[in-house]
């Protein structure tokens, strides 16, 4: 029994040496927090019940059940989204890439990996080449260990991986990892929409700025991506007027790695606005507000536990 329980925690300590890890990749896989959770989840089921005396690479392991997990999931989820009302936005995630990775350049792919921009991008890839992408381009898998997880040649990888960054570095929009620009651009810009100033909102915005907001039809939001400076800084002027949600309070936090702000509404996420920012100006504005995708951020409010 000793043996047993030894070997037991012996799993679990491995697993969780890994968890990090497994969740990063499931979430850039899915784009969804808690599709990401039920993967990690699946993956450890299927470690504690494998044969571990014959696994001599746990990482390696690991890694390739959660992508494999991932990309049936991905297959069904594609096929929810074409019934979404709306524009989809990946869920958003709290990180704290702040005080956990120093201003170097792996902090800047590890944004940009998880950022809005990215992760709407990846959801026009194949299954296929967005594992490729995520396991090399945001964690840096050698190609052999990518095409083991994938059951296919490290040939059939590098193309995949050459094919995927193409498409996102030609789809992507820029934007500008320096947190100071970015936060001092959010603090504006939320001053100049609750205050209602057209012309403060104007000069924020880049000229062909866009919109998005997300609710699947649950909320109110705008169903369709809104362009222009002009039509978006009206829209925002008049909506930061008339919050109408009992007890707003507003936060300010991390998420995707940028700044963001935290609507809520008698103590529950109403609302996640993150911004894109390049030379100065706001480039595009993410509103979410589909209740399913901001129930996590819950512990974020202060005196919850969160920021």
């Amino acid at each position: 029994m000793a043996t047993s329980d030894t070997a037991a925690g012996a799993a679990t300590d491995v697993f969780e040496e890994h968890r990090s890890l497994l969740t990063g990749v499931a979430y850039r896989m899915l784009g969804r927090v808690t599709d990401a959770e039920d993967v990690v989840q699946e993956a450890w089921l299927r470690w504690s019940g494998a044969d571990r005396e014959a696994v001599r690479e746990p990482r390696g392991y690991l890694v390739r059940i959660t992508t494999r997990l991932a990309i049936d999931r991905l297959r069904q989820a594609q096929a929810r989204h074409e019934s979404y009302v709306g524009p989809w936005l990946p869920e958003p995630i709290a990180t704290d890439f702040g005080h956990t990775v120093p201003d170097t350049a792996e902090r800047a792919v590890l944004v940009e990996s998880v950022s809005l921009a990215v992760l709407v991008v990846l959801e026009s890839l194949s299954p296929l080449e967005r594992a490729v992408f995520v396991l090399r381009e945001a964690f840096g898998f050698p190609y052999g260990e990518i095409a083991t997880a994938l059951d296919r040649t490290e040939a059939a990888v590098r193309q995949l991986a050459g094919r995927a960054r193409r498409h996102v570095d030609e789809r992507k929009p820029r934007f500008e990892v320096d947190q100071r620009q970015r936060r001092d651009l959010t603090e504006r810009f939320l001053a100049a929409a609750q205050g209602g100033d057209l012309e403060g909102l104007l000069a924020l915005l880049a000229p062909d700025v866009r919109l998005i907001g997300d609710t699947d039809g649950k909320s109110k939001a705008p169903l369709r991506i809104m362009e222009t400076a002009d039509k978006i800084a009206r829209f925002l002027a008049a909506v930061g007027q008339d919050i109408a949600v009992p007890d707003p309070e507003l936060i300010f936090t991390e998420l995707n790695g940028g700044p963001a702000m935290i609507l809520f509404s008698a103590g529950r996420p109403d609302a996640a606005v993150s911004l894109d920012v390049a030379d100065g100006r706001i480039q595009a504005v993410y509103i979410m507000r589909n209740p399913d995708k901001l129930t996590h951020l819950t512990e974020l409010r202060p005196g919850d536990g969160g920021q």
